[in-house]
């Protein structure tokens, strides 16, 4: 009965704690009610609930799936339920990551040294380049998810890619130093270990039981490497990441893991 009892209590803090890291999440990632979590706008709070990521990730990317198949219902064409999708995610985020996008376009392309470059991201306005890789991110998902064989394929395919590419950022966090005293990157801390490596095997587990073994590896290889790709760019641009950076690497993995999804199915 001793055994059970412990058992007991520590799946209750278990789930207790999830729950808390995912308010927590929630929070930061997406404008939903979730429960205001005491403490959570502290520093470094953040980072203590990164393994939750992929959990919003399928938050969002379930919440688009239904929006896109709800669009099918209605007889729309592919194009225009894929469009609709996606619109449901960005409201559902603020538009989080698509801006994060645009800001590090405009600094990276328009800056010519570290100083101007992050200068650039801070300021509110939009430049050429932001509006440009905004406008692309947003026309390569939707025409990936508009030739995909139906509209249930197509929502899996977002949810995979949502979940598995928010799993990416606690490890950009964790590796990669704020390039910056003060923001989002410095306040929300650096996961430790534990933390990243479950959010990014839980984004690895959801793309495989989403997209099967094959779509699941591809998915992740993609994933990693666009992500990458990013965080090596903003290493050697402007010293290391930023809440900004992190958005543009969100972007960048989902198109390649939709390219994947898409490939497989």
């Amino acid at each position: 009965m001793y055994k059970w009892d412990e058992i007991r209590e520590f799946v209750s803090a278990e789930l207790n704690g999830w729950g808390r890291d995912c308010a927590v999440a929630g929070m930061f990632l997406t404008r939903l009610p979730f429960p205001l979590i005491k403490g959570a706008e502290k520093k470094g709070r953040l980072a203590a609930a990164a393994r939750a990521f992929p959990v919003i990730g399928v938050v969002v990317g379930g919440g688009a799936g239904a929006a896109l198949m709800v669009a099918a219902a209605l007889g729309l064409h592919p194009l225009a339920c894929a469009l609709i999708g996606l619109a449901a995610s960005t409201w559902v985020t603020g538009a989080l990551h698509e801006d994060g996008l645009a800001d590090v376009a405009d600094g990276l392309g328009g800056g010519d040294s570290v100083e101007k470059k992050l200068g650039i991201m801070r300021d509110s306005r939009l430049g050429t380049f932001g509006v440009l890789a905004v406008v692309f991110s947003v026309g390569i998902r939707a025409a990936i998810l508009g030739g995909v064989p139906g509209p249930g394929l197509a929502a899996v395919a977002l949810v995979a890619a949502a979940a598995l590419s928010r799993g990416l950022l606690p490890v950009t966090m964790h590796l990669l130093k704020p390039a910056r005293k003060s923001g989002l990157g410095v306040r929300a801390g650096s996961p430790d270990q534990d933390g990243w490596v479950k959010a990014w095997l839980l984004g690895a587990l959801i793309g495989f039981l989403l997209l099967g073994p094959w779509g699941g590896l591809l998915a992740l290889f993609g994933g990693v490497a666009a992500a990458g790709f990013v965080a090596w760019l903003c290493h050697h641009q402007i010293g290391g990441y930023t809440g900004d950076v992190l958005g543009a690497q969100q972007q960048a993995a989902e198109i390649a893991i939709l390219i994947a999804a898409a490939a497989v199915i």
